[in-house]
């Protein structure tokens, strides 16, 4: 495919600002401060870090050399090193020294790079001159120097390099320029008496805009780009499993959601009296599955439930343990100081617990909130998810060892229907940005046509048994027909063969780290989980399954990039831990769901369920 582009010349007018700091260095000799007074000791060495800002205009071209000028405010203030005068007294020296600086300056570009170097004099007028002068058992005194130079001519050298912030063919150019520089003291004695020099470092940052003119479109700058093709591949379990043994590690929220209009703890959760408080153990909660316990949602929103249960016998059986209640509500501190009251009741009364165990506050927003400052879509889910009560402990025996964010997760044994492994992933690398949208049929021996779609991410997973249904096995062959963004069919094709399987199959190991509203950047602080207790269960050959999640707040594009995001991350920082421990043979398979419904680990009905939706799920196979 030829297509043709234009390209903006460098621009050639530049206008705009730099501000930047001083690092002053004083050397020389300096002791009359002015023409009436002599500080008793002399004054030598000093350093001090003031403002510099200024605008500035600037010619350049795709030449060797160009322009600068500056102009601005300039410091040059700063502290002397204290000296000790003749009685023994320690004196200090500060001065607001500044100017007005002019700087013509040429500038040197180093090739077809943008860095360049810049050299040229300075021209500055006085503007401040005072000084503060101390001395122990002497009145403070202050004033101006006198025989302070009203024009000083010296010169500056420097580099810097210019980033190109704005689009590349827009009218407007916008640049970005780090730079430092050196004021050497030649030149730069500040009075006309005395021996002060100062020597300056100068670091800063420069904004300039410039506007320039479009190369017209020749034979020379029409470029040959080639169609980019969409590779088609599809992942087929070897064993379609209709059911896997799964130890799993449930990450406990500590948050507890309140509904509004009311203080009251919401009946959803489990609460007992003091006979059945006396007798509740955490560990009634991690028991095996029973098969027609098939729904792994529902039996983990019902541990998640007995979240006040497993607080309190987890206070009870640690006596030294201590928790902070932190409640928020829009509606004011006072009620959210109610939520965590209410909290604290139920604690003390049913379970035992010392009130001055529990701590009490209120908030008007928690201490990690969904609703963002200036967000204006989906406030009521939001707010929704920010009417609770925050569980905050330093305790170990209450907190995760995961993230830190949570309470410490509760290990159960369940029996996953329809595990991941045994589905079938479509890949269709480079969909996103080819096609408006592509889809699958799937024909079997038989001539039967299953067809799925349409599809506009670039993976895309179909559970193996929905394609087998009834049948034990089959050989089916897979088309892929994707429409382009310019109305073009693309048809790949594929074959897979799929085995059915009955039986209850062998343990694997599951983790989920969870995220707050719209955070990736959490998964750098489950390092040390990933490395201690995850990868020790990840053995040579065993395959690896990693899948992101999000909630049904946002855009359904913007979730599903959001979950392949946290999902890839996650993968990359357990394969360096892999790697680093001498695991090389591990296979991995990473997708992202975003918000569909079809494979989302929980409902998005209440906000206990959209905050466990905001996950990442790792699921490990064993070899076998």
């Amino acid at each position: 495919m030829m297509i043709t582009i234009g390209t903006t010349q460098a621009q050639t007018w530049w206008f705009g600002v730099s501000g930047a700091g001083n690092l002053n260095y004083y050397r020389g000799t300096t002791q009359r401060l002015d023409k009436d007074y002599f500080v008793p000791a002399a004054f030598h060495k000093g350093t001090s870090f003031r403002p510099y800002g200024s605008l500035l205009i600037e010619y350049n071209t795709d030449k060797l050399f160009g322009f600068m000028l500056n102009a601005g405010y300039d410091g040059r203030g700063g502290e002397f090193d204290d000296v000790i005068a003749p009685c023994n007294c320690p004196a200090t020296l500060e001065t607001n020294l500044s100017y007005i600086t002019v700087e013509p300056s040429l500038r040197i570009n180093a090739g077809k790079s943008k860095f360049y170097f810049f050299a040229g004099p300075r021209v500055a007028f006085n503007l401040q001159k005072d000084y503060e002068y101390t001395q122990l058992k002497q009145p403070d005194r202050d004033g101006e120097f006198s025989a302070i130079d009203q024009t000083i001519f010296s010169g500056q050298v420097g580099a810097g390099y210019d980033y190109l912030i704005s689009a590349p063919n827009s009218s407007t150019a916008v640049v970005l320029s780090p730079f430092v520089s050196f004021h050497p003291y030649f030149g730069q004695d500040p009075r006309t008496v005395e021996s002060w020099s100062v020597s300056t470092v100068r670091t800063g940052i420069a904004l300039k805009f410039g506007k320039g003119k479009t190369i017209p479109l020749t034979d020379n700058n029409v470029i040959s780009v080639p169609t980019r093709e969409v590779m088609f591949s599809v992942r087929a379990p070897k064993t379609v499993a209709q059911k896997r043994q799964f130890s799993e590690t449930l990450p406990l929220l500590n948050y507890v959601f309140f509904n509004e209009g009311s203080a009251e703890i919401p009946s959803r959760y489990i609460l007992l009296n003091p006979a059945q408080a006396s007798s509740f153990s955490e560990e009634q909660l991690q028991k095996e599955e029973t098969e027609n316990m098939t729904v792994r949602s529902a039996r983990q929103m019902n541990v998640y439930h007995n979240i006040l249960n497993i607080i309190g016998d987890r206070l009870r059986s640690n006596p030294s343990a201590v928790i902070s209640l932190s409640g928020a509500s829009l509606d004011g501190p006072t009620e959210g100081k109610m939520f965590a009251e209410n909290i604290k009741k139920y604690l003390v009364e049913n379970f035992g617990i010392q009130e001055s165990r529990i701590t009490t506050m209120g908030r008007t927003k928690p201490l990690v909130p969904s609703e963002q400052v200036g967000g204006t879509k989906e406030l009521t889910l939001l707010r929704t998810g920010d009417r609770r009560v925050d569980i905050v402990s330093s305790s170990p025996e209450l907190l995760s060892e995961v993230g830190g964010d949570m309470m410490k997760p509760i290990q159960m044994t369940s029996i996953q229907q329809d595990p991941l492994d045994s589905h079938l992933i479509f890949n269709a690398d480079g969909a996103e940005d080819i096609f408006k949208s592509w889809s699958v049929a799937v024909t079997d021996s038989k001539g039967m046509v299953q067809n799925y779609g349409p599809f506009t991410n670039n993976q895309e997973s179909i559970p193996g048994r929905t394609i087998l249904g009834n049948n034990p096995s089959g050989d089916y062959k897979v088309v892929m027909t994707g429409i382009t963004k310019k109305g073009e069919t693309v048809v790949k094709e594929s074959t897979v063969s799929l085995n059915r399987q009955d039986d209850l199959i062998e343990k694997g190991f599951r983790y989920s780290i969870l995220f707050d509203f719209n955070k990736t950047r959490t998964i750098a602080s489950y390092e040390n989980f990933l490395k201690n207790t995850v990868a020790p269960l990840v053995s040579d050959n065993s395959t690896v399954i990693i899948h992101g999640h999000t909630d049904i707040v946002g855009s359904e594009d913007y979730n599903y990039t959001l979950s392949k995001n946290r999902a890839q991350e996650t993968q990359s920082l357990l394969n360096k831990v892999l790697k680093s421990s001498g695991k090389n043979n591990v296979k991995f398979e990473t997708i992202g769901f975003g918000e569909n419904l079809n494979n989302a680990p929980f409902e998005n009905n209440s906000p206990e369920e959209r905050f466990y939706n905001r996950t990442v799920v790792i699921d490990i196979i064993p070899t076998k």
